[in-house]
């Protein structure tokens, strides 16, 4: 790599801290919209990084993979390079090595919208090459040592690090924190917010395919799926109060990872390589049987203890901005990582935007860090006080089903359709904006309860997306192109899939335990809302293979 240095003050338009996933990825964006921007990237790390063994982070989904193959113009990379994800695949194979008789959740082919298996070694390597190919100045083992924050609109913000033993000051218009969880803006401006999410993870590596489909030599299991490749799924293998990943790299290694609530399952039963496979020997016994005769493959082994948390405000008028986990984190459960790096870098190219063409951002990023807040806490619904249920082979599906079309529906549109900076239409479509976000808190409310009182059957079945018709068009609407009337009647049908959705889960759920406390959902599902879309979504499973689910 080669090095930039400096022996006397220089002046930058932006200055990113940390050169990751999220500060190279920015750096790439600022310099596709704006060719003549200056652009430094700070990277504390040599490059280039290892492979496989680099960071966690591994799995995208449709928001991550849209932005990086699309926005940033990288399809050539992600399809020549990495993987393409055969989706999300769920197991409830909790003490059962018998792993084709019990329920599994996933798509038995491709839907439309793509996703990736990410190698963040490769990946962070081609990017820092990218971003040095399209003009960015990317400097490694570069060590930040003092910021100071501009006074004023037009001061400049000055930062101070070093490199071999130099100490380098430098100026900027626009300085980000994209350094991950260590987080100096945080740090400095006293940012740091926890939430209500406890959890923790421990994962590794392994030099080796974890090749799910072999572990079954029944045919009709395989050919439920075609490709005959679960592998390249980011598999979920799911217990009360858990889950395992199972997600393939392109280097040839496998990432393995156990993300647990410390209520049901401790950390410290899980945070050595040794006690994360006695672990396996106890709840997932398959997976022990494919790793006890690698352990001499392992390439890494690593955890995060409560590694969910929040920010306090991550842009600011002030000219600076927190991407990545060096703002907040939610959790590694459907992959949000990437999409909220995406949704972050989009709001600070579009600030710097603004800046560069002489407007205050002031009054536009105190909106952007209250949409950016929004959704991260419509997201943190998702998982919160959630775990418990995972090991639910009745609800858990359920969830799986909600979830997908909340994110499909809502999220996915706004930035798929290319509306997350429209402060004008998000403005008038508010109101429904905020239902869909109540909806999904009552009817997590709701699942959880409902868990409660479910009988858990684990039945030797596959409930196959795919075979949703609705579910599977809801993924292909995000390759549309809407004009703003268009775009406006997309998110009125998508209040009315999510109501519709709602009143079949709430009558499902109410079915099982008629005494179910259904908090607001009850109230929610009797406002009125113009019925304005035909919705096909009732009976979750009833196209499903194996699966025959009677009306409610």
């Amino acid at each position: 790599m080669t090095i930039t240095t400096t022996t006397q003050e220089q002046q930058h338009d932006v200055v990113i801290m940390g050169g990751g996933l999220a500060g190279l990825t920015l750096a790439l964006q600022l310099k596709k919209r704006f060719p003549d921007i200056d652009v430094l990237v700070l990277e504390r790390r040599a490059h280039p990084v290892p492979h496989a063994a680099h960071k966690v982070g591994e799995s995208s989904v449709e928001i991550g993979a849209h932005y990086f193959d699309t926005v940033l113009g990288l399809e050539p990379h992600m399809h020549g390079e990495q993987l393409r994800k055969f989706g999300f695949r769920f197991f409830f194979s909790e003490g059962r090595r018998d792993i084709d008789r019990v329920t599994e959740i996933g798509a038995s082919r491709y839907l439309s919208v793509p996703s990736y298996q990410i190698d963040r070694g490769i990946f962070e390597n081609y990017l820092a090459e990218e971003a040095a190919r399209r003009g960015v100045k990317f400097t490694d083992h570069a060590m930040v040592r003092q910021i100071d924050l501009a006074d004023d609109a037009q001061g400049l913000h000055r930062l101070s690090w070093t490199q071999d033993g130099q100490t380098n000051v430098i100026a900027a218009r626009w300085i980000v924190d994209a350094c991950g969880r260590a987080g100096l803006l945080k740090r400095k401006l006293g940012l740091a917010a926890p939430n209500a999410h406890d959890a923790h993870a421990v994962w590794f590596r392994i030099s080796d395919r974890i090749t799910l489909d072999d572990w079954s030599d029944d045919p009709e299991w395989r050919a439920r799926c075609t490709p005959q490749a679960r592998w390249l799924s980011t598999n979920h293998l799911v217990g009360a109060g858990y889950w395992v990943w199972l997600i393939p790299l392109a280097s040839g290694s496998h990432s393995v990872g156990i993300v647990a609530d410390p209520r049901y399952h401790p950390l410290d039963t899980m945070d050595s390589f040794e006690k994360a496979m006695d672990w396996f020997a106890q709840y997932q016994p398959r997976l022990f049987d494919e790793l006890d005769g690698k352990r001499h493959l392992l390439q890494d082994f690593a955890f995060f203890k409560n590694f969910s948390y929040g920010c306090k405000q991550v842009f600011s008028g002030q000219r600076w901005a927190l991407t990545g986990e060096a703002g907040l984190f939610l959790d590694p459960f459907y992959s949000p990582g990437s999409d909220f790096i995406a949704i972050a870098n989009t709001y600070i190219t579009d600030l710097i935007g603004h800046d560069r063409a002489g407007h205050s951002v002031e009054a536009r990023a105190q909106l952007y860090d209250q949409i950016y807040h929004s959704f991260y806490e419509s997201t943190l619904a998702l998982y919160q006080d959630q775990y418990g249920l995972f090991g639910d082979p009745e609800v858990l599906p359920v969830k799986v089903i909600w979830d997908y079309s909340y994110y499909w529906g809502v999220l996915s549109q706004i930035f798929f359709h290319d509306r997350l900076t429209d402060l004008a239409l998000l403005g008038s479509l508010k109101d429904e904006l905020q239902h869909c976000q109540r909806l999904n808190t009552a009817v997590q409310a709701l699942l959880r309860a409902w868990s409660g009182s479910s009988e858990k059957r684990n039945v030797a079945q596959m409930l196959d997306h795919a075979a949703l018709p609705w579910f599977a068009e809801l993924n292909r609407s995000l390759t549309d192109t809407l004009d703003d009337a268009q775009f406006s009647a997309r998110i009125h049908a998508s209040v009315a899939l999510l109501r519709q959705l709602a009143l079949e889960i709430h009558a499902r759920a109410m079915a099982c335990d008629p005494a179910l406390d259904d908090g607001d959902l009850r109230a929610l599902l009797a406002q009125h809302w113009p019925a304005n879309a035909a919705v096909e979504c009732t009976m979750l499973f009833d196209a499903v293979s194996g699966n025959a689910v009677e009306a409610a």
